[in-house]
């Protein structure tokens, strides 16, 4: 669920990224009826599922081919960002062998 910050229909230059709504007699901060949900802790994620990517695998950072060759089938690579691009392909050739998803394949 997204969280909007209070008003950000109203004003056009506003983020709509959560902040805490301090005024006065905000219906947000009362938390009356009508007003946009507030974060909670009841809106958490169940423990197995926290942290995952959403297509259910757990991200790794990998960096280079030998870190690729390690994961296991519940996890997904993301390779890092300072990777050039030949070694990037070699890495995302050996994943394919290994049936393994790379989460930032770009157009390789």
């Amino acid at each position: 669920m997204s969280f909007k910050r209070q008003d950000t229909h109203k004003i056009k230059s506003a983020p709509e990224s959560w902040r805490r709504p301090k005024g006065r007699h905000s219906r947000s901060r009362l938390e009356k009826k009508g007003a946009a949900p507030r974060p909670k802790a009841g809106y958490r994620k169940p423990s197995e599922i926290r942290g995952l990517h959403p297509s259910g695998l757990e991200e790794v950072l990998v960096h280079n081919v030998s870190e690729v060759e390690e994961l296991e089938e519940d996890q997904a690579a993301r390779i890092s960002s300072n990777v050039g691009g030949r070694k990037k392909a070699e890495m995302v050739e050996k994943a394919d062998e290994m049936d393994v998803k790379v989460l930032n394949r770009g157009d390789l």
